[in-house]
């Protein structure tokens, strides 16, 4: 994309152009939309930049995953789409934890006592009875990186990172992504965890910033395959009415 005056996020300014091509009717109702590689060539923005700007337009009711085939422009579009902010998708989000939790882990490998230690041993073992149990809320999870970021003895640290995990349901956009991924089996990596753990314990501060942005370059791609056109095909009735909801707080 061209660069501009224009402050909203990239997925935004995605979306809102496709949503006036489907007001001026260049997009009819029925219409497929261009695949995500020629929408992200055409609007030069990354694929995942793409697809939360698609995900943004399901669940304002504008567009719909047919299995094997595409998005597609709903046979009847909401006459009105409302077009306020979804806040932040579960891409960006993690790429800011990526950049902030990476450098937490280093300092928390050069300050964390024996008893963070353990306590971040009991959470994994925690970890392995919730997926064991397919938990949803990933409760262990958000316990482990909350761990790590007041193991560095830092308030503020502790605080923004906290703050970052939160956003996860906060946001509407990254929860309902979140929700989708977790509906086609997507759960927190163990091993990846585990790893983090280790350098920490070994007092490793470059081993642990490259575990912690490891482990959450692999969550981007975790949900970039969750989130395939084919993966949301199978929408159930629960997801709907999740989007229904969401396309209801969005006219508020």
């Amino acid at each position: 994309m061209t660069a501009s005056a224009d402050t909203r996020k990239l997925y935004q300014q995605v979306a809102s152009t496709i949503m006036a091509s489907i007001a001026n009717g260049k997009y009819q109702p029925g219409d497929r939309l261009p695949s995500e590689r020629d929408l992200a060539m055409a609007f030069k923005v990354s694929r995942p930049t793409i697809r939360e700007a698609m995900i943004a337009l399901e669940i304002r009711g504008l567009a719909e995953v047919r299995h094997g085939s595409g998005i597609y422009v709903t046979d009847r579009p909401p006459a009105q789409a409302g077009g306020g902010d979804l806040d932040i998708g579960a891409f960006e989000l993690t790429e800011a934890r990526r950049l902030f939790e990476g450098e937490a882990a280093a300092l928390a490998a050069t300050t964390i006592t024996d008893e963070s230690l353990t306590e971040l041993e009991g959470i994994i073992a925690a970890m392995v009875d919730e997926n064991a149990r397919n938990g949803q809320d990933w409760s262990a999870d958000r316990r482990f990186h909350v761990a790590i970021a007041r193991a560095t003895r830092n308030s503020a640290i502790a605080q923004i990172i906290e703050s970052l995990l939160d956003m996860r349901h906060k946001s509407p956009l990254c929860a309902y992504m979140l929700e989708r991924a977790r509906r086609v089996g997507m759960q927190p990596r163990v091993s990846e965890h585990r790893r983090i753990l280790v350098a920490l314990r070994k007092r490793d501060s470059k081993a642990a910033r490259n575990a912690m942005r490891d482990h959450l370059a692999r969550v981007i791609e975790d949900v970039l395959a969750a989130t395939e056109p084919e993966a949301l095909a199978g929408t159930s009735p629960k997801a709907v009415k999740k989007r229904n909801d969401y396309i209801r707080r969005l006219a508020i």
